[in-house]
């Protein structure tokens, strides 16, 4: 499915890593002189950037870098400032084990930032001086820090930490029962709340605020980020249920006082999360699904003490990624998917939304992380100024700046120039007019050395979420296959998040039927251009895409190959171990053990066709995956082993539901590739 562990107070449901890797990124037009193809080797060079932060007077941007190492098999971080004027770069952090989270002070005198402490091995925060000196660790929390904010004044620090054990003293004399309620398979304990707490910049004791069985974040990921009041007197948090993800979709909005320790609820819907205060005035901003409805995308609501929460995002009517407020408060910038691109909005609080001027830009936000000033993929100076990371078709992620919300975008970083040099496939949006009269669209990536007149074999490679979108950033997967003599097409289906509420919604009830017929009209599209070998077809996917290439597979008879990477294959196991039990619920609206849900969700399990399937099946996930069991995976193989179907079965043994370091990552593609042209090339 798509990424579960980015539920939507985090990022958002099955992946970038999941799904599909849809791993976007930014570059310029290929050089005219070219050196080779992009090959596996490549996947070392390339760069990664993500966290932008742009001070407060504009001048610069703390970013997080991060560089694969083949040889220690981690991805070595560090915070680098870039300077908006010149884009001159130097290294902030040194010797500092995982960086991450980096954030200006008020005043832009301080950079903070979590890095491991090198004794308890624990995220804590650690500010350093614009000055000069040696970053000062702040906090000692012996839990490790999960996420933190600078106060108004500049003088406190809010922050995120999860409670001891909370059967400690029991474990320590080795019984080690729990209780098991919403917790997934793989838990092996039950797990303690997430709380508020606040220290002193300058240094000295932390005090905790917030005591209780609710939390501020959950064990699959979801952490709430401390939102300080303008005048500094509360902080407000999203409130989960339990420490557990299967109750999030309950979440509200509250805060607390920071002298009194006084609770009280500010957003009472359900659902609510990612909420700031507006930089002046008396304004909040939160997401929650619009009107309440899971399987609609997330609006953005604006509201006061005073006033009704209002979705100022109503007339798009669409799924929106993160938002950040506009120095003045009266307006947003938005991100989110239009068609094939990732996109930036001007949403003025009252008034029509506009699209900013990214050209060829694919603003790619869901690689960023949630702020001090709010969830987002940009960040905005006093002064207006944005900072974001971006890709294009044929370019990884780098560092853009816009001078103000009208400007063109100017990229500050060049970190991947490697890849102007090779030679890349030409890739391009394609749109049909799929079942029940929807407008639909893909991105389809040509073979590098692309002849016309002759056909290609074709690789389906489908994207996860189900609700995210695929889009025509750069892709490492499609540049392989390309660079292999493959077609590559991502098509997008029902439940995406790019086409608008009432195509996001339409997979209500309908997982696997419905975005099939999606699928199977878009490769008719890209049929009809008379380029690929139609008998010569692969379909693939990771998570949801998983999910939906065992259905394709089990439903039609026109591939000659398959890869299910984290395949969804059995709602009804996946619904009973996996972390995501609410997430699943949804999309049906009931349970599978009820008489409401008992025929539909064993009919939209793939499990129940698996007799159908006739091509050879290539099955890759992870051991310890609990957004999506392994579980599933094991009873498609047994299921293709028995009837006689050619199937190979890999599992990584991690902990994640993609691998990310960059040796296994390498594996992952290496099998993927090798597939395709084992069972598609003549």
């Amino acid at each position: 499915m798509g990424d579960r562990n980015a539920p939507k107070y985090t990022c958002t449901i099955h992946l970038v890593a999941i799904l599909g890797l849809a791993f976007l990124s930014s570059l310029l037009p290929a050089a005219a002189t070219t050196t080779g193809t992009f090959q596996l080797d490549d996947l070392r060079r390339i760069v990664s950037l993500s966290a932008a932060q742009i001070s407060p007077d504009g001048k610069q941007v703390a970013v997080i870098v991060s560089r694969p190492n083949w040889e220690t098999d981690e991805n070595e971080r560090e915070i680098e400032l870039v300077d908006v004027a010149s884009g001159a770069r130097h290294t902030f952090t040194h010797a500092r084990q995982s960086p991450s989270s980096p954030r200006w002070s008020p005043d832009g005198a301080y950079l903070a930032f979590l890095a491991k402490d090198p004794k308890t091995h624990k995220d804590q925060v650690f500010v350093a001086s614009m000055r000069g000196g040696d970053p000062q660790r702040l906090t000692d929390n012996p839990q490790g820090v999960d996420s933190y904010a600078w106060s108004p004044d500049g003088k406190s620090i809010a922050f995120v930490a999860q409670d001891p054990p909370l059967n400690a003293k029991a474990i320590k004399a080795h019984n080690k029962v729990f209780r098991v309620t919403d917790g997934h398979f793989l838990l092996d304990k039950e797990i303690a709340p997430w709380h508020l707490w606040v220290v002193p910049a300058a240094g000295g004791q932390a005090s905790q605020l917030t005591h209780g069985e609710f939390s501020l974040g959950t064990e699959s990921g979801s952490t709430t980020t401390p939102a300080w009041s303008p005048d500094g007197t509360r902080i407000a948090f999203t409130k989960f249920p339990s420490a557990y993800w299967a109750s999030s979709f309950r979440s509200v909005i509250a805060e607390v006082e920071i002298k009194s320790d006084t609770m009280r609820t500010v957003v009472d819907a359900q659902g609510s999360g990612y909420f700031t205060f507006a930089p002046v005035g008396d304004r909040f901003a939160f997401q929650r699904p619009r009107d309440g409805d899971q399987n609609n995308g997330d609006a953005v609501y604006v509201g006061s003490d005073d006033g009704e929460n209002r979705d100022v995002t109503a007339a798009l009517a669409r799924h929106f990624n993160s938002y950040a407020w506009m120095p003045d408060g009266r307006a947003l910038v938005t991100s989110g998917a239009l068609g094939t691109h990732s996109v930036l909005w001007k949403q003025p609080l009252v008034g029509k939304a506009s699209l900013l001027h990214l050209g060829e830009i694919q603003a790619n936000d869901g690689l960023g992380t949630t702020t001090s000033a709010g969830p987002t993929g940009v960040s905005v100076s006093r002064k207006g100024v944005i900072a974001f990371i971006g890709s294009t078709t044929t370019h990884p992620s780098e560092l853009y700046i816009l001078d103000s919300i009208a400007a063109k975008p100017r990229r500050l970083t060049n970190v991947n120039a490697f890849l102007d040099k090779l030679d890349l496939g030409r890739t391009e949006s394609i749109e049909w007019t799929g079942p029940d009269g929807f407008h639909e669209d893909g991105v389809l990536t040509y073979p590098v050395g692309y002849e016309t007149g002759r056909k290609y074999p074709l690789v389906l490679v489908i994207h996860g979420g189900p609700m995210i979108a695929s889009n025509v950033g750069f892709q490492r997967l499609a540049q392989l296959l390309a660079s292999a003599g493959f077609l590559v097409f991502q098509p997008n289906y029902r439940g995406s998040t790019n086409l608008g509420d009432a195509y996001q919604h339409a997979m209500y009830r309908d997982t696997g039927e419905g975005p099939g017929k999606d699928v199977m009209a878009g490769l008719a599209a890209v049929e009809k251009l008379g380029i690929v070998d139609m008998t010569r077809v692969g379909v693939s996917g990771w998570s949801y895409g998983g999910y939906m290439s065992a259905w394709l597979s089990s439903h039609h008879d026109v591939w000659k190959a398959a890869l299910l990477g984290a395949p969804v294959t059995d709602w009804l196991m996946d619904y009973s171990i996996s972390f995501y039990q609410g997430g699943d619920a949804f999309y049906f609206g009931s349970s599978p053990w009820t008489s409401e849900g008992w025929e539909i969700w064993r009919e939209q399990s793939p499990i129940n066709h698996v007799r159908n399937v006739k091509a050879p099946t290539l099955i890759l996930g992870s051991v310890k995956d609990a957004n999506v069991p392994l579980v599933n995976a094991f009873e498609w193989y047994h299921a293709l082993r028995d009837n006689g179907v050619p199937v190979e079965f890999y599992a990584y043994p991690i902990s994640s539901h993609v691998p990310h370091d960059i040796v296994q990552v390498t594996d992952l593609y290496r099998r993927w590739v090798g597939w395709m042209e084992e069972h598609l090339k003549p």
